[in-house]
């Protein structure tokens, strides 16, 4: 079965360029038509979707984190990363890749767990000084 691992720093400083890689296994993240996906949870908040990397490569991205968010991948390596610029405490939160079938996710939509195929076991992230 496909199996995802995020891995990157569990601290940033605030106005650093946060980094986290999602490596899949038991799959490739070329094959038709599955989207993956990078998806937080802050403290104490819901779900929130950030952004997508499709099988072609085609990117989708939160319209609330667009201007601060790039999300590539590395066929050869069969990873996926996120880049999320000029962080904040406020970003502080456990980071999930996913593999999912849509591209991408209102933010008024109430995402859970179930809208996804596959999921990572989540990373903490914290953002202090």
């Amino acid at each position: 079965q496909v199996q995802l691992q995020e891995s990157g720093p569990g601290l940033v400083k605030p106005s650093q360029t946060l980094s986290l890689t999602c490596t899949v296994s038991g799959g490739s993240i070329t094959t038709n038509y599955y989207y993956w996906s990078w998806i937080r949870q802050s403290p104490g908040k819901g779900l929130e979707w950030m952004g997508a990397i499709a099988y072609s490569g085609s990117t989708y991205y939160s319209p609330s984190l667009k201007s601060r968010t790039s999300i590539s991948r590395d066929t050869s390596k069969n990873q996926f990363t996120l880049q999320l610029s000029s962080v904040t405490p406020e970003d502080t939160a456990v980071y999930y890749c996913a593999r999912g079938i849509n591209p991408r996710y209102s933010g008024s939509y109430s995402l859970s767990f179930d809208d996804f195929v596959s999921w990572g076991q989540g990373t903490q992230v914290t953002v202090s000084s």
